[in-house]
């Protein structure tokens, strides 16, 4: 059973759909916003890594090159590739945690023009 990626037209996010037949040829809708509008994309190679594996990997000073915590975007990058490191899928999370700081940040310059 194949497992399918598509990325919507409208939100632009990721998708994975797991094709239980091979007859259905039509597209999944996007999980995210529920568009039909989807294209299906070509998944990359995966081969599992060993927990000693990821740890090592992870434990690994190249991985923190061209990390600035001083920027989010930087600390963005660096968490979604964590994620993927550990095998989770960190995007949704590291989203939310960007759109919340982006709120209180605006929250913090409306308060200190009072």
């Amino acid at each position: 059973m194949p497992i399918y990626e598509y990325l919507c037209r409208d939100c632009r996010k990721r998708s994975t759909s797991l094709m239980l037949s091979l007859s259905s040829s039509t597209a999944p809708a996007c999980k995210h916003c529920g568009s039909q509008s989807v294209d299906r994309l070509m998944s990359k190679f995966s081969s599992p890594k060993s927990e000693e594996a990821r740890r090592a990997s992870l434990s690994d000073p190249d991985n923190l090159d061209g990390l600035d915590e001083n920027d989010p975007e930087s600390v963005s990058r660096f968490m979604k590739h964590m994620g993927d490191e550990m095998g989770e899928d960190v995007e949704q999370d590291v989203e939310a945690m960007m759109d919340s700081a982006d709120s209180e940040a605006s929250d913090d310059g409306s308060t200190d023009s009072q």
